[in-house]
């Protein structure tokens, strides 16, 4: 069992999903999931939660299962936080040290950090992330790390993530009705790169579309900076709202046919395949092509898909992303979808899989994109603690705790001898009715000889 200072926890409150999560970083410093569990999202809405008591009961289901699972009853999490609520913005900041010759430390660092959560931000705001992008030491520009470094003036350039007030209370109020600490909110896009993208792609330049059910996720880096983050609040489940209306089904059976048929390119689905769903309470079956089914999923796509290109193109960086995009979340299963992605805007497209810190020979299963966030958070949270020298509060692993030996009345031992004898008997009794069976065959045999 690993020791407490490894163990991390985070639960993923999706739109269409909840998953509940527990994991440690092993020795080669590779993660290990030791418990996951997944419910069905109830009471969120486009990444944010609508109802509280739904919301409240899909954690604590999922919660429980992953705490039974892993053998680990933890305490604290760290939850990921998304929707049409956030926004970002770049500033500088600046403070001024005592002297030259003192070198700078990481306690100077924290201090321009924390100034920074004190800039104004409108009422019903608050600042989630502050991430330092780069840094100037008095006339020296560029510098990603001055720890070490001499001089009177520090500055950064960051990147802020701003949400919702009452969104995050919301969540954490969640939390907490299940004995549960939020360590740490942590924006889902951020989470979901560190899963899912390499060291190279970030240096190189590339853009993270993390397509979920009811948002979709964007995440921009540029020499192994980040540098702009968008939420757009739509995602899988507006293609399945268009396939319900167009095709007059039921929203479960839009789903299925999704993804079981679906495709992102109408000119690549075959044209003399149909599906038959069946009639609405006794009504007559529907025959639905798959040509017809991947023109719709491709016009909602392709507007989706727009939306992100808006927001590469707001960040600046649109020329200077060599390594293209990937595209992870349960979205990014859909088929031909890399190959629209690649129409659309021209780059190099790849499926992103969390594999890049996941321990994969115990993690199978999961080690798929609609698992991306969830990894991502534990990844996260791991690097919280260790920057902070913390650890989450666990109780005394379950798996560890040996059941008490069971001592047997003498009713019960009677009982089981009884028990055993009518066996035995019925065993000798069948094995007396198979012989006399074949003596009279034999006697019967005899007899007519």
């Amino acid at each position: 069992m690993a020791q407490k200072d490894q163990l991390v926890a985070a639960i993923d409150i999706g739109t269409t999903k909840i998953v509940a999560l527990v994991g440690r970083i092993n020795e080669n410093n590779r993660l290990e999931v030791l418990g996951m569990s997944k419910t069905v999202s109830k009471g969120v809405k486009r990444g944010v939660v609508l109802n509280i008591d739904e919301t409240v009961s899909a954690i604590e289901t999922t919660v429980e299962e992953a705490q039974k699972i892993s053998g680990i009853k933890f305490k604290d999490v760290f939850v990921g936080i998304a929707g049409q609520h956030i926004k970002s913005i770049r500033t500088r900041g600046y403070i001024n040290r005592d002297s030259y010759e003192d070198e700078i430390t990481r306690d100077d660092i924290s201090r321009l950090v924390t100034d920074m959560y004190k800039i104004p931000v409108e009422i019903g705001e608050e600042i989630i992330h502050v991430l330092p992008q780069n840094y100037i030491v008095d006339s020296e520009t560029g510098v990603k790390n001055p720890i070490g470094m001499s001089g009177k003036r520090l500055e950064a350039n960051f990147h802020i993530v701003i949400g919702q007030v009452a969104s995050a209370k919301n969540i954490e109020k969640c939390i907490n009705r299940v004995n549960l600490n939020v360590k740490q909110l942590i924006l889902e896009p951020l989470a979901s790169s560190d899963a899912v993208l390499t060291e190279d792609e970030k240096e190189a330049g590339v853009v993270l579309v993390d397509i979920g059910g009811g948002t979709t996720d964007v995440a921009v880096y540029y020499d192994d900076i980040i540098r702009h983050t968008a939420v757009i609040p739509f995602g899988g489940n507006v293609i399945t709202r268009d396939i319900k209306e167009g095709c007059s089904i039921l929203a479960r059976q839009a789903e299925s046919l999704k993804v079981q048929f679906g495709s992102a390119l109408g000119d690549l689905a075959q044209e003399d395949k149909v599906v038959t769903i069946p009639g609405i309470s006794g009504r007559e079956p529907k025959e639905i092509s798959f040509k017809s089914l991947a023109y719709i999923i491709q016009s909602r796509m392709e507007e989706i898909i727009d939306a992100v290109q808006y927001e590469i193109e707001s960040s600046g960086y649109m020329d200077k992303l060599s390594a293209g995009v990937v595209i992870t979340g349960g979205g990014a299963m859909l088929r031909h979808l890399p190959q629209l992605v690649k129409f659309k805007t021209g780059m190099d497209v790849r499926i992103g899989y969390p594999t890049e810190r996941l321990a994969s020979e115990k993690n199978v299963e999961v080690n798929q994109p609609m698992y991306a966030t969830s990894i991502g958070l534990l990844l996260k949270g791991a690097e919280f603690l260790r920057e902070k020298n913390e650890t989450i509060s666990v109780s005394k692993p379950v798996a560890a705790v040996a059941p008490e030996p069971m001592v047997k009345s003498e009713e019960v031992q009677e009982a089981e001898k009884v028990s055993r004898d009518k066996k035995a008997f019925g065993k000798t009794k069948i094995f007396d009715n198979i012989r006399a069976a074949i003596t009279d065959i034999f006697d019967e045999n005899d007899s007519r000889m």
